[in-house]
């Protein structure tokens, strides 16, 4: 595991990222799309226990053994869920970029680039001031495994951060009524897997509400190995996944 210093939001930070899968496209990655309803698992499950197909198919409330393809790929051990559009347009590009060693698709708006940095370097100020911990500040994380995740930064031995400056007023306020975090969760979690940390302070910056001293809030996530074990199958999968489409515009014309 190695770290390439850069500034996020340069040129030098997005070639870095080329061809990687990072971490804040963990979430789209592990996203199932389609798959056995409750029914049919229960179905498959108790089939794959040991039960005999008519006993599973009355247990489960089913009036016939049911016959659906799906739940036939699922007694055979196949996958029965698919990849988003959004997961599966991302691995494309990526395979693209590992041809071309360069960034493809929609290059992020510079403006927004701009305001995410100028607005974390606020964030992290304000962070160390309240809290007295010292944020490294260590760029982009890689390994041989072509998977990259840019930390906002590390704190002591144990922990790091993630920093989101929301625009939409809706989530700011709903983030601060319910604590939920739930859409940051596998790129928080996937930042400990790579860094090696135990907790991650998230942090949501809103300067407009600095006159009420809610301009910063900060929930600590610890470290979950049953959700990072999950996700890294399927980062797995994902990577054979652009294994194939690579192939596929590698291969010569017929």
């Amino acid at each position: 595991m190695k770290f390439i210093e850069c500034v996020q939001g340069t040129q030098e930070w997005l070639q870095a990222r080329s061809g990687l899968i990072t971490a804040s496209m963990f979430s789209t990655i592990c996203e199932e799309i389609g798959g056995l309803n409750d029914q049919q698992k229960k179905y498959v499950s108790l089939v794959h226990s040991g039960m005999s197909e008519k006993d599973a198919a009355v247990e489960a409330g089913y009036k016939a053994k049911p016959s659906s393809a799906l739940i036939q790929k699922a007694l055979i051990g196949q996958k029965t869920t698919d990849y988003s559009d959004a997961a599966k347009r991302y691995a494309t590009d990526l395979a693209i970029e590992r041809i071309s060693g360069k960034m493809y698709g929609i290059p992020p708006k510079a403006w927004v680039l701009n305001r995410g940095h100028e607005m974390e370097a606020h964030a992290r100020r304000l962070y160390e001031a309240q809290t007295g911990y010292f944020v490294t500040e260590a760029g982009i994380c890689v390994d041989d495994d072509g998977i990259g995740y840019s930390t906002d930064g590390l704190v002591e031995k144990d922990g790091l951060i993630e920093i989101k400056a929301p625009i939409d007023s809706i989530k700011v306020e709903t983030m601060m009524l319910t604590g939920d975090i739930s859409e940051y969760v596998h790129q928080i979690q996937g930042g400990m897997w790579r860094t090696g940390r135990a907790w991650c302070d998230f942090i949501m910056y809103v300067p407009d509400l600095e006159a009420v001293g809610k301009d910063l809030y900060v929930k600590r996530i610890l470290r979950d190995d049953d959700f990072i074990d999950d996700m890294i199958n399927k980062i797995a999968d994902f990577s054979k996944l652009i294994d194939q489409k690579e192939e596929f515009f590698r291969r010569k014309a017929a």
